[in-house]
């Protein structure tokens, strides 16, 4: 009798659950439509309300009047917004940090950028532009070569754009107290910002979706349970 000697088969790549993340994003970016929605309805609330008598709440040279009660709820709605906001970046985010590393695990290649550009790419000016557009893409290409990018990451990534030149770019240039300034005098660009930025939230949700479901086929083919 002749004895072989039998190989194991190598491990397979170490993968992360994506499924529970997703969720977790996809939960985070409704919660932050909804308060978006809640500026919106504030904003025009406003409008209608009209501007007070006393003049807006900064009045100049460092001088602020008492809000009156709806002034003062649009602070707290705006409150709210923000750190909703910042909830849903970090649950996306950790969302991105799972099916990028399951990425790089199933193609074996290392991604095309590497780990600080999954955070700095939002933040350092120009190459915001583009980075964190880059690394979504990669999640894909890495796994689906052969597959078009899914046309939702790009509608994705142009109504963030817009929500930076003009959503975001405007709520946050200015306080609160010159934001309902704003609601007073010229409350459309505000609704029309607050509008682009709901789009983008309700986008990020159907691509984190759709990459996600994605990733699961392949892992499922693979055998692998997610």
């Amino acid at each position: 009798m002749i004895e072989q000697n039998s190989t194991p088969a190598p491990p397979g790549p170490v993968l992360r659950p994506v499924r529970g993340a997703a969720r977790c994003a996809v939960a985070a970016l409704a919660l932050a439509a909804l308060a978006w929605v809640a500026r919106a309805v504030w904003h025009l609330r406003l409008s209608l309300a009209g501007q007070p008598a006393s003049g807006p709440p900064d009045q100049g040279e460092g001088v602020h009047r008492p809000l009156n009660a709806l002034e003062d709820s649009y602070h707290l709605v705006a409150s709210f917004g923000s750190a909703v906001t910042a909830v849903c970046a970090l649950a996306f985010l950790f969302w991105l940090d799972q099916v990028r590393d399951n990425a790089k695990a199933l193609s074996g290649t290392a991604p095309r950028y590497g780990y600080p550009w999954l955070w700095l790419g939002w933040i350092v000016p120009v190459v915001n532009l583009w980075i964190p557009r880059s690394v979504v893409a990669d999640v894909h290409r890495s796994v689906f070569p052969e597959r078009r990018l899914p046309a939702v990451v790009n509608w994705w990534w142009g109504l963030w754009l817009a929500g930076l030149a003009g959503g975001v770019g405007i709520i946050y240039a200015d306080d609160t107290d010159e934001v309902i300034a704003r609601a007073y005098s010229e409350v459309w660009p505000l609704l029309a910002a607050d509008l682009v930025i709901v789009a983008a939230a309700v986008a990020a949700a159907l691509m984190i979706h759709t990459l996600t479901t994605a990733q699961r086929q392949r892992l499922d083919a693979g055998g692998t349970p997610t």
